[in-house]
């Protein structure tokens, strides 16, 4: 088995040594015991990391990841249950950024076409003295 130095192992992974260290905290990575004065990674664990890396770009959290870690690739249902419940989270965010893009296209719309001796719409519906919702056609 080839191994590394954390350094080395970092570099390779395009992450900094403190990312390493707080995945092994997490139990994402495991922590090889010292050897002559200093700890040698195997090499394989780049792999993992860029695993990790990826999920937590797809919007999974450590949890989720450590959950996918531990699952072999032939538990499907799992797998399948973790993405599922990950992807409803995005698609309600997503949801909830439309909601809120309206809302405020709405808004810098009223502002722009309103009296400028009015209070700004924006400032008021910020301030709670109207209804965002209500703004909803």
């Amino acid at each position: 088995m080839q191994t590394t130095t954390i350094g080395k192992l970092a570099k390779a992974a395009h992450v900094g040594i403190e990312t390493i260290r707080y995945y092994q905290s997490r139990d994402l990575l495991p922590t090889p015991e010292k050897t002559e004065g200093y700890r040698q990674y195997p090499v394989a664990l780049i792999e993992r990391i860029r695993f990790i890396k990826r999920a937590q770009e797809l919007g999974f959290s450590l949890d989720e990841i450590s959950d996918l870690l531990s699952l072999h690739g032939n538990q499907r249902e799992s797998i399948q249950s973790i993405t599922a419940a990950r992807l409803t989270q995005i698609r309600t965010k997503i949801s909830d950024l439309q909601r809120m893009e309206t809302v405020l296209t709405e808004l810098l719309h009223e502002c722009e076409h309103t009296d400028l001796s009015t209070p700004c719409p924006i400032i008021a519906s910020i301030g709670g003295q109207r209804s965002c919702d209500n703004m909803q056609h």
